[in-house]
């Protein structure tokens, strides 16, 4: 087992795939060197930082582990190789991720010479009370179903009045199970709500051509954080390098939330209160539902709900350079309703049955919507888009319809059929569905809910800026949704994923 020291070390850097170029000779090290081994002292002070995580690099050699040892023995067989980058100038180690390996015969010298995208993963089985050790070299193949996206700063073009969604990213693994014509996200077994969060966070950040040195703020929504003391928002931070960096530290301030399935949502209008108050001096704030979304087998207590949870997580950067949507009005509501708990030390959650609807999910989604409309003056022919949480597909369609929504306004953001519940990341899920297709001016009413229980409502408007960021989005959550590299897998597999390292 590493120490926590060293596995700083490790994470710092294997996290990142940072690395230095030696500004004289240009020669690239995948290490944060103070000096080139060619140019000796006078490289002192002329090394510059490059970072691999936003890059595409090509598999030049592999193999295939068959009998993993100790702590990697619960990833089966697996692909290992030699990766390189900028045209062979650096080579690193690493490991192809998303593969299940099984008995049909792959000739995997085929793989080698095929580009490859780093990927946020953990590195390897540890028990209980040790610190989960990370790392970004884990790869999938490029040509597959997570595409090479380029991260360019951009310098903004306009500044609005009212704050707003700067960019967003969804992201969620290739496997599924399909069951009653029903799809559900299943994590691979190296992944979890952190690894789900970073990825997230990298595709907002894409989208947005935000600077991610000018991210002054991160909050991560969760309830399946694997540590019950230590934040997701920090790893967050390091790998996506938020905020100025000074001596190994971000200067950023990251934190976890958390409030069952609104978790994220309710840090929305935190987000956009501290990017419209200047004295602050944050330009931009990310808030990121993720979720590894918990429930016990189906023959256990509580087992109901493995029917229905998903995986994925979705991120939003709000700020008041362009925005793509901005933020109207919202309105909160929160009683205490016990229809969904999770006690200390409990590795499964519980539910109320029956409870969960009425006086719980429909109560508070109704209050908040109604109360948002209200204020705002606003009818049901006012907005475009109707985006509440989906817990299942029952529950929205019938609150849509009481609301008096029709199919055209509440269907583009009900995704559960196709990702399952995702938790914290489920209703801003739906508003990634919308923002994906919506057009300019378009109004976006979207309504979360938190078990325990909570809902925020938010007004947005759309800007004609959507239309420009757009092409920046290659995951998109249709993407995402009808990949033909989507894997299958059947409820064993499923549920050893999901249990994972």
């Amino acid at each position: 087992m590493s120490s926590e020291p060293i596995e700083r070390r490790i994470s710092y850097l294997g996290d990142r795939l940072r690395g230095r170029r030696c500004l004289i000779c240009g020669k690239e090290y995948f290490d944060l060197r103070d000096y080139c081994g060619n140019c000796g002292r006078k490289s002192f002070g002329k090394m510059a930082d490059i970072d691999f995580f936003f890059e595409k690099g090509k598999l030049e050699l592999c193999t295939l582990v068959n009998e993993p040892t100790n702590k990697f023995r619960k990833f089966g067989s697996y692909v290992y190789g030699i990766v390189s980058f900028h045209d062979g100038r650096v080579r690193v180690p690493g490991r192809i991720t998303d593969m299940l390996i099984e008995d049909e015969e792959i000739d995997y010298s085929a793989l080698e010479g095929k580009e490859v995208v780093p990927r946020f993963r953990r590195r390897y089985s540890v028990g209980k009370s040790d610190i989960i050790p990370t790392i970004s070299l884990a790869f999938t193949f490029a040509d597959e179903y997570y595409p090479h996206q380029e991260y360019v700063i951009l310098k903004p073009k306009k500044e609005y009045e009212t704050p707003g969604i700067v960019g967003y990213g969804f992201y969620t693994s290739r496997f599924r199970i399909k069951e009653d014509g029903l799809e559900r996200a299943v994590p691979f077994i190296d992944e979890d709500a952190i690894t789900a969060a970073v990825e997230a966070g990298k595709l907002a950040l894409i989208h947005s051509g935000v600077d991610h040195s000018l991210i002054g703020k991160v909050y991560v929504g969760s309830e399946s954080n694997p540590y019950a003391v230590k934040p997701i928002a920090s790893k967050v931070a390091q790998v996506l390098m938020l905020g100025e960096e000074d001596e190994g530290v971000q200067g950023v301030d990251a934190i976890d939330t958390e409030f069952a399935c609104k978790a994220a949502t309710s840090m929305f209008k935190d987000a956009v209160a501290l990017v419209n108050y200047p004295k602050m001096g944050i330009q931009y704030a990310m808030v990121i539902g993720a979720d590894n979304s918990q429930a016990a087998p189906r023959d256990c207590p509580g087992g109901e709900l493995d029917f229905f949870v998903g995986f994925g997580g979705c991120a939003y950067i709000f700020g008041k350079t362009d925005v793509i949507a901005e933020v109207e009005g919202w309105f909160s509501c929160t009683s205490d309703t016990p229809d969904f708990w999770r006690r200390d030390g409990e590795p499964y959650p519980m539910h109320g049955g029956r409870f969960t609807g009425d006086p719980a999910y429909f109560k508070h989604i109704r209050k908040a919507a109604k109360k948002l409309m209200e204020k705002m003056n606003l009818k049901v022919s006012d907005i475009n888009y109707f985006v509440p949480h989906q817990p299942n597909i029952p529950f929205p369609v019938k609150i849509a319809r009481e609301l008096g929504f029709k199919e055209e306004q509440y269907l583009p953001g009900l995704q559960f059929g196709r990702f399952g519940n995702t938790y914290s990341g489920s209703s801003p899920l739906g508003l990634a569905a919308v923002l994906d297709i919506a057009k300019p001016y378009e109004r976006i009413l979207l309504v979360s809910y938190g078990s325990g229980a909570g809902s925020d409502a938010y007004c947005f408007m759309t800007t004609s800026q959507i239309l420009e960021k757009r092409d920046r989005q290659k995951m998109t959550v249709r993407y995402q949704a009808e990949n033909p590299h989507i894997k299958y897998v059947d409820y064993y597999t499923y549920r050893r994923l999901k249990i994972g390292l």
